[in-house]
């Protein structure tokens, strides 16, 4: 409930300025005393009110790229993130929802989100290798290490299925039914690969299904790594559908030198998206009103 109440506190801190005072324009957009003040309120000196300006120019700017790149949060991902903040607070959705700032603090998650989904898209195909000297010097050995087992496996996943007489209840059912099929047919020697290319719904289905390394720490991917040789699984849950599968491949990694590449690698990305800002922001039209603040 802290942090809630703390984040209402700041919203509600007010001071009389006028709300239609511009104090910057970036490419024709304005940014007005309203919507800084709350923050311009609790700032402690004329250049942490200059960073506040800035800051807000770079959100206006990465969220004109959202709208450009249509990325921008679905309301079952604003919804989620509410109910998630009243989570944190020890409170229900309902109970959130009834503060007179909910709009504010709507506005800001929905913010939040967009640029997080600006970030995802800018470094989506972003590929980061690093050197062995950048190992060498930033992941050092360390004694007993953790050894984890990682799997690949190839599968097929289905969310929907072509039947216009089928009841939505029994869509899943149905769904079932047919990867039991394709199953069958796969052990009797059919090429999984094929049948993945010809009937997974998955983006996968292109390199027949295979999957990138799987950690073997899930319920899921214990019983995928219990696979043998050409098993096929049985139909098993996933957030895209339903699915079954082949082992590929099993490797042990060690979890430190993992953690440390996951550690660099979020680094860099965040490196790249910040000089992708910045030239975004060198090439905007920007001007601040100094004398207004």
């Amino acid at each position: 409930m802290r942090s809630l109440l703390a984040l209402i506190l700041f919203l509600n801190i007010s001071i009389c300025f006028a709300d239609n005072t511009i104090l910057a324009i970036v490419n024709n957009e304005v940014v007005t005393l309203n919507s800084v003040e709350q923050k311009l309120n609790i700032a402690n000196s004329h250049e942490e009110k200059i960073a506040i300006i800035k800051n807000r120019i770079d959100t206006i700017l990465q969220l004109t790229k959202v709208s450009e790149f249509d990325i921008s949060p679905t309301q079952s991902d604003i919804n989620q993130a509410l109910i998630q903040l009243a989570n944190i607070n020890e409170i229900t959705i309902e109970q959130l929802n009834s503060y007179p700032e909910i709009s504010l603090l709507t506005r800001e998650v929905t913010e939040k989100l967009s640029i997080l989904n600006l970030q995802r898209f800018i470094t989506k195909d972003l590929i980061l290798n690093l050197s062995t000297n950048e190992l060498i010097d930033n992941c050092p050995a360390i004694d007993n290490d953790i050894k984890i087992k990682q799997i690949k496996i190839a599968q097929i996943i289905i969310s929907e299925i072509d039947d216009s007489d089928i009841s939505p209840n029994s869509k899943n059912e149905a769904i079932k039914e047919f990867l039991k099929k394709l199953s069958k047919h796969i052990t009797k020697g059919a090429s999984f690969k094929s049948f993945a290319k010809l009937h997974s719904q998955h983006p996968s289905y292109s390199n027949g299904g295979l999957s990138d390394w799987i950690t073997v720490n899930s319920p899921t991917a214990e019983m995928l790594d219990l696979l043998k040789d050409g098993e096929v699984s049985k139909v098993y849950s996933t957030n895209m559908g339903f699915a079954i599968a082949i082992k590929v491949d099993e490797r042990f990694i060690s979890d430190n030198l993992e953690k440390c590449k996951e550690k660099l690698t979020y680094l860099k990305a965040e490196q790249f998206y910040l000089n992708w800002l910045k030239e975004l922001r060198d090439n905007a039209d920007i001007e601040i009103y100094i004398n207004n603040l």
